[in-house]
């Protein structure tokens, strides 16, 4: 079964499926949650105080996904004293929002984000490698600050700054246009090479961002370079290089071109059209940040770090041949 959340809809996930499935008890509910058969946009929701937001997507799955990704799911590619580069899995979000830092340790624990799991790491890391002939050896989890983020449902290559010096070189940064982004993503049919540029809104009309009219009071110049890479049967492979860094911004605009990212269940067409059936059968949304290239904070080096597909999209295109 599936259900799109309208504005009726914001409310805690158990009390949406209440609206929507009212001949079920609240304990069948919770049963389908902790069983692992809910899911939002694609994504397992195990929490009860899950809230939603109007055109976010609710499957109820006949059999259970996998277990949300932890602590052995995230690659740390690079640490220094002033930054860590690491890989984000699908499924997880890069920084936990203010309104749930307070949550309590185990609730929080459920579903981790990575600015909670690359400190574990590294403290983990620590405590082994520590001189003190004992198991309990108990390390300081390392502060991180947030330079910038990528979707819950989107894979790849994210820097975290670790003091505030290399936080403010970093932004600045990505703020001048001076880091590389790219990422790859699968699209049904082909698109020509191009640049997509247009003033996002984060209300289009009916409660998801989108392009809007460019003196919007809240709108924000986006702007996307697409190349194709290769077809694979109906499919192509693009290479998608972020010149700004909006929320969603590479999901909108090729859903805009009417070539939505397969497996992307919130963005499927442009806002006046209907929206276009996915056929692809993609595992997940097929997005991946697949390099990242900046300025060390204190050197001035050039840093380039590349990632290729995770293993699940990896096997997909594998099959498509």
């Amino acid at each position: 079964m599936n259900f799109t959340a309208g504005p009726e809809h914001t409310r805690p996930i158990l009390a949406a499926l209440r609206i929507w499935l009212p001949d079920h008890s609240w304990s069948a509910l919770r049963k389908l949650l902790h069983a692992r058969r809910i899911a939002i946009n694609g994504v397992l929701c195990i929490d009860e105080g899950r809230r939603l937001t109007p055109g976010e997507s609710v499957a109820i799955l006949e059999r259970a996904l996998p277990p949300p990704p932890g602590l052995d799911t995230v690659a740390i590619r690079m640490v220094g004293p002033h930054f860590v580069v690491a890989e984000k899995p699908a499924g997880m979000i890069s920084v936990r929002p203010p309104h749930e830092r307070q949550w309590p340790y185990q609730r929080r624990k459920q579903q981790p984000t990575l600015d909670e799991i690359i400190p574990q790491r590294l403290a983990l890391h620590a405590a082994k490698h520590s001189t003190k002939k004992t198991y309990r050896v108990r390390q300081r989890q390392p502060r991180l600050y947030a330079v910038h983020r990528i979707d819950r449902d989107t894979s790849g290559l994210l820097v975290f700054a670790r003091t505030d010096f290399a936080q403010r070189d970093l932004i600045q940064q990505f703020a001048e246009h001076n880091t590389v982004r790219k990422y790859l993503a699968l699209i049904p049919g082909t698109l020509p090479d191009q640049t997509v540029r247009s003033t996002l809104v984060r209300d289009r009309g009916d409660g998801l961002r989108g392009s809007g009219a460019d003196d919007a009071p809240d709108g924000q110049h986006a702007v996307t370079h697409f190349t194709t890479l290769r077809q694979l049967g109906s499919l192509s492979e693009l290479e998608c290089r972020l010149e700004t860094g909006r929320t969603n911004q590479i999901r909108i605009h090729l859903a805009e071109l009417g070539h939505p990212i397969c497996g992307d269940i919130k963005y499927r067409g442009p806002f006046d059209a209907a929206p276009l059936a996915d056929e692809s059968h993609c595992p997940r949304l097929a997005l991946h940040a697949a390099q990242l290239r900046f300025a060390h904070p204190e050197t001035g080096e050039l840093l380039t770090f590349e990632s290729s597909w995770p293993a699940d999209i990896a096997s997909f295109i594998s099959a498509l041949s």
